[in-house]
């Protein structure tokens, strides 16, 4: 009898654990694949980081990011399609890169347009930056929040930029992005549209003189080691965008988009503090490094401001008047805000 009922209790035993690991197995986490294009050590890396430690926290482990760097996934573009069409849940990427897919990205490419990171703030992350992040769900994205790249710089190996002039024949590595492409042909350089992935290989190689990106990008991504001149220019204020493709987010709850949502929040106010703090020191490191530096005087700057107006004339064109208009009076306002 004591056998029988040993017997009993161990089935029922096993079948409660039974019961209890597929029920395990049925709540498996969501994972999310989150794609960007510097390494693990960089800026955005670590932000990245930040991120998906925070989504499995909120979450509870329900939700849990697979970061994955080093442009393994392909380029900005290629990822942009993939999250359309949901092939890929998440990414982060240059805003420059998205102009192709929706138009009004453009904004952010103007030359010049911020003269700090205060300015670029306050733009970015009131009505105008997010009636244009918004225009993304057309398209099949949906963008979260805006992250910085930083202000864009000059580097090249074939002679230092001191003015306009310098710029004559210089091969340039710009993104793949028309604003960027007729900025720099308008400015004398032989503007060559790569992807970031095929960058470094092309410095090397000399397949190009030279790119422009922000300091933690040259050092984060050893540019030093192929270039020799940098060129203090700050042409551009440049910002990445964390994004979602659309299909995966109609599938999320409510609650679900909101963990997504608050952690994209607390890693955008944690990469621009990083990023600048790096930015601080990452000049110095460059120098260190043997870059030979140089500042663009403000009267050359103004001489390649002057070059550009009808670049600017033709942004306002293409991302229409009023969103035009609204950006220039945003930035007149943070200006006289300080």
């Amino acid at each position: 009898m004591k056998l029988k009922q040993l017997a009993i209790t161990a089935a029922v035993a096993l079948a409660t654990l039974g019961a209890g690991i597929a029920q395990a197995q049925d709540i498996k986490p969501r994972l999310i694949r989150f794609g960007y294009g510097l390494n693990e050590a960089s800026n955005q890396g670590r932000a990245t980081k930040l991120f998906a430690e925070e989504v499995e926290k909120a979450s509870g482990g329900k939700m849990k990011i697979r970061a994955i760097g080093a442009a393994a996934l392909g380029s900005d573009v290629q990822m942009q399609q993939a999250l359309i069409g949901g092939a890929q849940e998440m990414m982060v990427g240059s805003t420059a890169t998205l102009v192709g897919i929706t138009k009004e990205m453009a904004i952010w490419d103007t030359p010049f347009l911020f003269n700090n990171a205060q300015e670029a703030d306050a733009v970015l992350d009131g009505p105008v930056g997010q009636k244009v992040m918004d225009k993304l769900q057309e398209k099949g994205l949906v963008g979260l929040v805006y992250w910085e790249n930083g202000f864009r710089n000059l580097t090249n190996n074939k002679r230092a930029v001191t003015k306009l002039e310098d710029m004559d024949g210089i091969k340039l590595r710009v993104m793949q992005n028309n604003v960027f492409i007729d900025s720099f042909k308008t400015l004398g350089a032989n503007a060559v549209p790569l992807p970031f992935s095929e960058l470094f290989t092309a410095l090397e190689t000399k397949t190009v003189d030279g790119q422009e990106n922000p300091y933690n990008t040259i050092l984060s991504s050893k540019f030093y080691e192929v270039q020799k001149y940098l060129t203090v220019t700050n042409h551009v204020y440049s910002p990445w965008i964390v994004t979602v493709s659309k299909k995966y987010w109609d599938q999320l709850s409510k609650d679900e988009q909101k963990v997504l949502m608050d952690a994209a929040k607390k890693s955008r106010d944690f990469e621009r503090k990083d990023t600048r703090a790096e930015a601080d020191k990452a000049l110095a490191d460059l120098k260190a490094k043997g870059m030979q530096i140089n500042q663009l005087s403000p009267a050359e700057a103004n001489r390649m401001r002057d070059q550009l107006t009808r670049i600017n004339a033709s942004i306002a064109t293409n991302v229409g008047m009023d969103l035009w208009k609204e950006t220039q009076a945003a930035v007149a306002k943070a200006r006289g805000a300080k």
